[in-house]
């Protein structure tokens, strides 16, 4: 798993203006400046842990004399009562730091473990768990990170590295075969190579598709599992299909038997429950 450590350090950078502001006054008070010591965040349930690295970088970046040992990794199984790394310096630093630490690490590692469980359920099946672009502003590369160390994988990260047109888009220009043309139209006079998805609401729109060609996949909205097997079979391996909309963990399964490439749920990184972490002096 990478990390665009550029970008990752301006979203760091925020959240440590925005957290610590002209500094720490509780610490500041009750602390001596020069007092050393050492904090371990430990885990409080099972689950998947993620964020460490990132953890790391943000001790590094309110005080590069802390020392952040890790002893786990990003995508590991976790249990109750785990120490995921241990951290020794000044103990203001330490403060500083711990409240940014953990708001990042336990959301990443909440997204992290309910990919995990969506993964597991059809982990013996073909079809790949996605993320979208439901996330929290600006924390975009962390959620999708975690969902990758979930075991899941990224859709398109943004408007720019992917079309993908939907339902609006369709509407407006005009319907499917107008879409598309026109999205080829744009590509070849921008002189942009991008991978084209088009949503379908219908076995009609399906079958407009798979005869107007032009696309790498179909994303089939809110279909049910019978309509989607139908539209598997009718595609016959030509187009990449991905199921999307009103899937969970109950029917994930009913979807992945029906042979689709791709399962999208925005799921993984909007409606999340965070993992219980805890950072203590030891």
């Amino acid at each position: 798993m990478e990390i665009d450590i550029t970008a990752l350090e301006s979203l760091i950078d925020i959240a440590i203006k925005e957290d610590i502001g002209e500094g720490d006054h509780t610490s500041l008070a009750t602390i001596p400046l020069e007092l050393k010591g050492k904090a371990q965040l430990i885990v409080k349930e099972d689950g998947i842990i993620a964020g460490l690295e990132v953890a790391k970088i943000i001790f590094q970046k309110v005080d590069p004399d802390l020392n952040c040992n890790l002893f786990l990794k990003d995508g590991q199984t976790v249990k109750k009562n785990d120490v995921a790394l241990i951290v020794e310096g000044k103990v203001i630093s330490i403060l500083k730091a711990e409240r940014i630490v953990l708001n990042i690490m336990q959301r990443m590692s909440g997204i992290a473990t309910q990919t995990h469980q969506y993964v597991e359920k059809i982990k013996d099946l073909k079809a790949r768990i996605l993320d979208t672009r439901k996330t929290a502003p600006g924390m975009r590369l962390l959620d999708k990170y975690a969902v990758k160390a979930g075991g899941g994988e990224n859709h398109r990260f943004g408007l720019f590295d992917m079309i993908l047109i939907k339902d609006n888009h369709i509407d407006f220009a005009g319907g499917i075969e107008q879409a598309i043309k026109k999205t080829h139209d744009y590509l070849n006079k921008k002189n942009k190579k991008l991978r084209i998805e088009i949503e379908a609401r219908t076995l009609e729109d399906v079958e407009i598709i798979l005869r107007s060609g032009g696309v790498d996949r179909i994303l089939l909205d809110n279909f049910s599992p019978e309509l989607t097997r139908k539209a598997v079979l009718l595609l016959n391996g030509k187009i990449e299909t991905e199921s999307s909309g009103n899937i969970t963990l109950t029917n994930i399964r009913d979807y992945a038997e029906c042979g689709v490439d791709y399962i999208s749920i925005g799921a993984l990184t909007h409606h999340i429950k965070s993992l219980d972490l805890s950072l203590k002096a030891c």
